[in-house]
């Protein structure tokens, strides 16, 4: 198993969680951003850059992850898809997206995605913090120590 993160979004605190927690469970991290990103010399850990167009770090991460792979997204159609291939998502405020509820987070994301286009104000979403940060790292421990165990 190894983890892709889609780096470009994702909080700089959940790129320091993994990089330690790869180091400390031995397990390959790969960032895939739209520029490059100055990470701690590993054989564990790589970033690879691809170019800055719409989706190409998303078609990178499922074109290289595996079944039972870990993807580190808030990308709600990139999750859609790494599901598909029996991958494994995690958000970066600690939800878990599985077969079970990736279809609801997708109608949710495509009905507030046509509100916007419509003109309505929907908000953001609300700031990262050390609750948001805490659920990530609970949510991480739980997974792997569950996916370790069964090696």
């Amino acid at each position: 198993m190894k983890i892709l993160v889609d780096a470009d979004a994702c909080p700089v605190a959940v790129k320091d969680i993994l990089i330690k927690t790869s180091k400390r469970l031995d397990l390959q991290l790969i960032f895939v951003a739209n520029q490059f990103m100055r990470l701690p010399k590993s054989d564990l850990i790589q970033c690879i850059v691809v170019p800055n167009e719409p989706d190409k770090a998303d078609d990178h991460i499922c074109d290289i992850m595996q079944a039972d792979d870990l993807v580190i997204s808030a990308d709600i159609p990139l999750a859609d898809r790494v599901i598909k291939k029996d991958g494994v998502v995690l958000d970066p405020r600690g939800s878990l997206l599985t077969k079970d509820n990736i279809g609801e987070r997708l109608s949710m994301r495509n009905l507030m995605d046509e509100l916007r286009s419509s003109g309505i104000e929907t908000g953001g979403p609300r700031s990262y913090g050390k609750r948001e940060r805490q659920d990530f790292v609970n949510q991480l421990d739980r997974f792997l120590t569950k996916v370790l165990k069964n090696r």
